[in-house]
């Protein structure tokens, strides 16, 4: 990852947030994608390597882990970020066409023109909209995750023991999870912030509408 080019990004985004949008940012930041980065693909690294189940009947193993596992946790975070942080970038996007549009309206007709915008960056007319319908997206992907999360890990925890008895398994196959507790903490912390993140843009949002 170029941390240049990533740092380049979050300053555009920090300079035409609220305030309520710098802290949502910065939870991201910090205790999503460091946390995603840094610990969390390291512990599901061997999540189908050590599921062991009490059989060597060949192929039973890769069922049953596809059966309680239909998609990772670490490529459902990965998809969460990518989709929770591009609205971010879409602002950046308006108000760089606002800026270029400035600048190109500048060059027609001179200097002394009547500016296109005010002020690029200020969040009205279009650019208000884009911020709010960006809010909106945030917290709506992480709700749909999070539901996501619901109905694939009930209650979002992992067991210890699953019993298995799909074809080809010749009977009721115990199979075990490698490092449950660990990851049951690392999926209530992913929870847990994306619940803190999904209040924050509805405060945002509610605190944009009534300033406006």
């Amino acid at each position: 990852m170029n941390w240049g080019v990533f740092e380049g990004l979050l300053s555009g985004v920090n300079k035409y947030s609220t305030a309520f949008g710098r802290i949502w940012l910065s939870l991201v930041f910090i205790f999503r994608l460091l946390v995603y980065v840094v610990a969390a693909e390291r512990v599901w690294s061997d999540d189908h390597k050590d599921f062991d189940c009490n059989t060597r009947q060949p192929g039973c193993g890769n069922v049953c882990y596809d059966h309680f596992f239909p998609v990772s946790h670490i490529r459902l975070w990965a998809l969460q970020l990518i989709l929770v942080t591009c609205p971010s970038l879409l602002v950046i996007m308006h108000v760089a066409y606002r800026e270029a549009k400035q600048q190109k309206h500048r060059a027609t007709v001179g200097d002394d023109c009547r500016h296109v915008y005010s002020n690029p960056g200020k969040k009205r007319g279009g650019l208000w909209w884009t911020y709010l319908l960006s809010l909106i997206f945030k917290a709506g992907v992480d709700v749909v995750f999070l539901y996501i999360f619901y109905r694939f890990y009930r209650n979002y925890t992992l067991p210890r023991l699953v019993k298995c008895e799909l074809p080809p398994c010749p009977n009721v196959v115990d199979c075990f999870i490698s490092r449950p507790t660990e990851k049951n903490i690392f999926t209530l912390f992913m929870v847990v912030t994306a619940c803190i993140c999904v209040v924050l843009s509805l405060v945002e949002a509610t605190y944009l509408v009534g300033k406006r």
